[in-house]
């Protein structure tokens, strides 16, 4: 953020007052952080136990400021923590700052993470996404991909998406509600952003984006263990994660990381998909295991979780993603489309309610 912006912020927030002291919340030093990048701005306010019920007027009221500064498409504010002694760090569910954001209307979370890239996490994500809303649910798909959401690109969507009264109204396709921060930016932009700005952006793609009644919103997070699945962890009562991985020991690894993580944030872990199972020759038909077979079977069954399905690596597959039509929309009779449809059906069975 250059200084000339910050500058215009921090002088825009002089007009919030810290109720305690009558201060402006700049000159009062409660300004944590403030960050901005491509109109969307992070601000962190600081507080402490004993006023924290009181600042969340001042967090409301510093949110809606910012958002109605020129330039700024969305505008979070969050309230952190400041001890005068240092103390050992509570866990991430147990400080009340820290407690999830309401989401008025989602009645499930579903996390879709992988260990590690290029294991088909994305294209799982969405289908089973499509899957479940075929099954007849109503279902939201937000892409949490900050470094390299696909979503629009799989879905097909383009354009920018409408705001009305400060919150953004999610793209509807393939009978799902869906948000990207690829909707946000440039396509070729890339997203070089801290923690915090990714704390940021998840955060406003969760409590600023008008998603309705959902009976499930499907999150695609990023590879690996980071900034993204911990924030989700801690904003959202995730109902339960998917581990998506391919049969080759390597990707295995990364996945039996991914399990351990949830495990250690207490999300429950509703199973362990093997993707690219077996190749599929498009003009045979004869299948090869290209990457090994049954190994994600055999992993679930030595961590203890459930085993949701495989899917066969194929050809068309790949082609209806680049083309932003899902497989189970346009190849519904195909291997892999009936196996995105086994594996909706297991998650919702696993699912509580």
């Amino acid at each position: 953020m250059s200084e000339t912006t910050e500058a215009k912020l921090r002088d825009a927030l002089r007009a919030v007052r810290d109720p305690s002291t009558g201060q402006d919340v700049v000159s009062a030093g409660l300004v944590d952080s403030l960050r901005a990048e491509r109109g969307i701005v992070h601000l962190a306010l600081r507080t402490d136990r004993a006023h924290a019920t009181a600042m969340e007027a001042v967090r409301q009221e510093a949110q809606q400021v910012l958002a109605r500064q020129p330039g700024v498409l969305n505008a979070t504010a969050v309230l952190t923590a400041h001890r005068d002694q240092p103390q050992t760090p509570a866990p991430p569910r147990a400080d009340p700052l820290l407690q999830p954001l309401a989401l008025p209307g989602i009645k499930r979370v579903i996390a879709v993470a992988s260990g590690k890239g290029g294991v088909g996490k994305s294209t799982l994500a969405v289908n089973l996404a499509v899957a479940l809303a075929q099954q007849g649910h109503q279902v939201g798909l937000l892409d949490a991909d900050i470094y390299g959401p696909s979503l629009p690109r799989m879905l097909g969507l383009h354009g920018k998406p409408e705001i009305r009264d400060q919150r953004m109204i999610p793209m509807d396709a393939w009978g799902l509600r869906a948000m990207s921060i690829g909707l946000l930016i440039d396509p070729d932009t890339a997203m070089v952003w801290r923690g915090p700005m990714i704390m940021g952006a998840i955060t406003q793609m969760l409590e600023q984006v008008v998603w309705g009644t959902l009976d499930a919103l499907v999150v695609d997070l990023p590879p690996g263990t980071g900034d993204a699945q911990l924030t989700l962890s801690q904003k959202t009562n995730i109902t339960g994660a998917v581990i998506v991985s391919t049969p080759q020991d390597l990707a295995l690894m990364d996945a039996r990381r991914g399990v351990k993580m949830f495990e250690k944030v207490k999300v429950p872990v509703l199973g362990l998909v093997e993707n690219m199972s077996t190749f599929c020759c498009p003009n045979c038909g004869h299948e090869t295991p290209l990457f090994g077979h049954g190994g994600a079977r055999r992993e679930a069954e030595r961590l203890g979780i459930p085993f949701l399905g495989e899917v066969p690596l194929l050809l068309e597959v790949r082609e209806d993603g680049d083309a932003g039509t899902p497989a189970v929309a346009t190849h519904p009779d195909s291997p892999a489309a009936r196996a995105f449809g086994s594996i909706a059906r297991a998650v919702w069975a696993r699912l509580p309610g």
